[in-house]
């Protein structure tokens, strides 16, 4: 039988880091499983200040050893800050920024968690929004969301499934499923029930 494999990879790593054969489970789970490194690469999920993260936790995606690619070419700057020293390495290794935000799961595998430009900052915590997006995103009730930090918040402007829905039935019901996957601080203080997402000309 035919086996679909979901591939990790970018340019700078000279495309393929992690594979993962696809199970059902996993076309259920709202976050994506990029599965485990290739032999001859080695990765990380590092900290804005280069320590490993704890499970579950959120870092940033780091690669290294084979495929490496040299840098970018006449961007000496741009090299230098994505392509930087691998401190667990003794023989003056390098690793490769991904920009990429990852988590461990159990059993060593990893899950992409969106971009690191798509992060804010709230009261001293790092928030990834697009992680606050796909939980609510894979909740039947809901039909579209965007999160936005505002003032200093988190606010969730949504359009329910169903139009006629209670709207403070609806907030409960996402807050609780929040709470029952993120840490308090990733759920939005405002949820903002919409008919339709407004869009930009």
């Amino acid at each position: 039988a035919a086996q679909l494999i979901n591939m990790y990879g970018i340019t700078e790593t000279t495309v393929h880091v992690t594979y993962r054969p696809i199970t059902e489970a996993d076309t259920q789970n709202p976050t994506s499983p990029i599965g485990e490194a290739i032999p001859d690469l080695s990765w990380y999920v590092l900290d804005a200040d280069f320590n490993p993260v704890a499970q579950g936790c959120s870092g940033e995606l780091h690669i290294g050893h084979a495929g490496l690619a040299r840098g970018y070419h006449n961007r000496a700057a741009l090299t230098a800050e994505r392509f930087v020293p691998d401190p667990f390495s003794s023989d003056g290794g390098r690793l490769y920024r991904t920009g990429d935000l990852a988590r461990y799961r159990a059993a060593g595998v990893i899950e992409y968690a969106g971009r690191i430009d798509h992060q804010v900052k709230i009261r001293g915590f790092r928030i990834e929004l697009g992680e606050i997006e796909a939980r609510l995103q894979a909740h039947p009730t809901v039909r579209e969301v965007m999160v936005l930090a505002v003032d200093g918040q988190l606010a969730a402007y949504l359009v329910p499934a169903q139009p006629d829905q209670d709207q403070q039935s609806l907030r409960e019901t996402l807050k609780t499923e929040l709470r029952a996957h993120l840490p308090d601080y990733m759920v939005p203080t405002h949820f903002i029930v919409l008919d339709k997402m407004p869009l930009t000309a």
